[in-house]
């Protein structure tokens, strides 16, 4: 079981929430001038990183608001949660 903090609801059960991708994919400047393989690299191609990677949550289950957290692939631990729009905090306590 993992303890996921959302940032509106505090600390919740990993069931309430709803894994949604790799955080920090900017969306196409202009998607209409990408060609097929360009568009299906955006859509499906994505980071497969060993250690600390920025994920997209969804409490679901809670107030359905949007959040991101650092996590380590290998341990599960997660490292750290802030708001999309936020800086991706770094692991010595600031942000980037």
């Amino acid at each position: 079981m993992i303890l996921i903090s959302c940032p509106d609801c505090g600390p919740r059960d990993e069931t309430e929430f709803h894994y949604g991708g790799q955080a920090h994919v900017p969306y196409p400047e202009d998607p209409n001038t990408l060609s097929d393989e360009e568009w299906g690299r955006y859509l499906f191609y994505r980071e497969n990183t060993k250690g600390i990677y920025a994920e997209r949550w969804v409490h679901s289950s809670g107030c359905r608001k949007w959040f991101n957290v650092l996590r380590d692939t290998v341990t599960y631990r997660i490292a750290a949660v802030y708001r999309p729009g936020e800086p991706r905090p770094t692991l010595d306590g600031g942000s980037q």
